[in-house]
């Protein structure tokens, strides 16, 4: 963080999981990947303190249908935090730009709506290779970056309230 000496007060999340609850929607569309996602979300989630039974976990048939569970989960104000896991690989057509645009919206969208942070794990990648790399190989995994910013915001959501 940087040091200003101007500021009044300061707000900024903590990376402590202790004592939230997190859902997390996964896509079952490209599983072998997803559930990658899944488990370094959950491993970064346990790490940080949290507890694996105050994590509830939804499968949707497809990235494309993520938003709509987000928001199911969103409207029991149970959730501290959402994470929305998926990968979409570019195939011969232009649907996975439509897709991968759509979902990001609608995340981004909920999350003000509800007040509650829905952070975004999704792997949007032109070949399998790169799906490889952002699922737990050279390029980290999307799932524990969507856990840590999950965690972190609801801890600033909380010192904001």
């Amino acid at each position: 963080m940087a040091n200003n000496k101007s500021a009044g007060t300061v707000f900024e999340g903590s990376l402590e999981a202790r004592g939230l609850k997190f859902g997390i929607v996964c896509a079952r569309f490209n599983d072998f990947f997803v559930s990658k996602l899944l488990d370094g979300a959950m491993d970064a989630i346990v790490r940080h303190g949290g507890d694996a039974n105050d994590v509830s976990v939804a499968y949707v048939p497809g990235s494309y249908e993520i938003p709509f569970a987000i928001k199911k989960m969103l409207r029991t104000e149970k959730y501290d935090a959402i994470l929305a896991l998926g990968v979409v690989i570019q195939g011969a057509t232009a649907h996975a730009g439509y897709i991968n645009s759509e979902v990001a919206k609608c995340l981004a969208q909920l999350g003000l709506e509800f007040g509650v942070p829905v952070t975004y794990g999704m792997i949007t990648a032109e070949n399998l290779e790169q799906a490889i790399e952002r699922s737990g190989t050279k390029a980290g995994n999307k799932g524990v970056d969507a856990a840590l910013a999950a965690i972190e915001m609801a801890n600033l959501n909380k010192a904001i309230r």
